[in-house]
């Protein structure tokens, strides 16, 4: 009996958030180890379909480089690198398109219906959702001089169509979107999974953005995970990544929440993808976990 209280004060708990948050348009960006451990991806998918059937509108960015580097293994394409950077020639991009938008992407809104949602698979070309350019690389010389250099069918957006993604939505589905752009030229290229979500969410006027990791969030010390910051506002990062707390790969998750407020959205989250249903906790409970990014 003790154990169906719980449940009942859980969802009790719950309400004033489920109410808050009607009708909200929420991106996530999935990646990281939720994508490979099975338990985890059935938590993170579940979770999205919860959030559907209580009324919100889960929008879902996907990546996929651990997938597409064993692919490009299985074909014997060797990965090459210009300045420590991956190249991706016209050969590795059909890789990682077939990979991101006919293998992963597939995959995924397979087990959205199957745990009881309807998702619709999209890329950017449909609609022209994503319009991008060849995002040149750069590279830093021994005299601290930034060379930029020709890495392939890397892109940037240029521009976002989202209405594609409204019409999915308000038919009642969940998109699910493979992080591949489309030139003005027809070719196809591969974008940072985490900037389509930034981007997206802007366009879409969404309430959240939510990037899930492979860490608790932002640390003031990365070996303590009790110094987690949270919440940070926008203008306290710079600073971070003066001092070192923000470094590394975080930056550009970081840069990606800063360009997403500065664009409308309302509140931007880092949470940890191998916490199961970190999704749920984050905006159905008081505490709440990770790190939340604000104005």
């Amino acid at each position: 009996m003790s154990s169906a209280f719980e449940k009942a004060s859980i969802l009790v708990e719950a309400l004033p958030y489920i109410k808050e948050f009607y009708g909200s348009t929420v991106v996530i960006k999935y990646g990281g180890h939720a994508m490979v451990n099975a338990e985890l991806k059935k938590a993170v998918l579940t979770d999205v379909v919860l959030m559907k059937y209580v009324g919100m509108n889960p929008v879902l960015v996907h990546g996929g480089g651990p997938e597409i580097t064993e692919m490009l293994k299985r074909f014997n394409i060797e990965s090459k690198f210009l300045g420590g950077l991956r190249v991706t020639d016209k050969e590795t991009m059909e890789v990682v398109e077939m990979v991101l938008v006919g293998k992963i992407n597939k995959e995924l809104v397979g087990h959205v219906n199957g745990f009881g949602g309807r998702a619709v698979g999209l890329s950017g070309a449909d609609g022209d959702l994503l319009m991008a350019e060849k995002k040149p690389g750069k590279v830093r010389g021994i005299d601290g001089s930034i060379d930029l250099v020709d890495i392939g069918y890397v892109g940037e957006i240029t521009q976002v169509n989202p209405n594609i993604v409204d019409t999915v939505i308000k038919e009642g589905y969940i998109p699910v979107v493979a992080p591949v752009g489309i030139g003005e030229d027809g070719e196809s290229y591969n974008i940072n999974g985490d900037t389509v979500a930034s981007a997206l969410a802007v366009a879409l006027k969404a309430d959240k953005l939510i990037i899930l990791t492979d860490v608790e969030g932002i640390l003031g010390d990365r070996n303590d995970p009790s110094t987690l910051i949270s919440p940070l506002t926008r203008n306290q990062v710079p600073e971070l990544i003066k001092q070192g707390v923000i470094d590394g790969g975080m930056i550009p998750k970081v840069e990606c929440c800063v360009k997403a407020l500065d664009g409308g959205v309302k509140t931007t989250h880092i949470l940890d993808g191998r916490l199961p249903h970190s999704l749920l906790l984050e905006v159905f409970t008081t505490k709440g976990i990770g790190t939340m990014v604000t104005k």
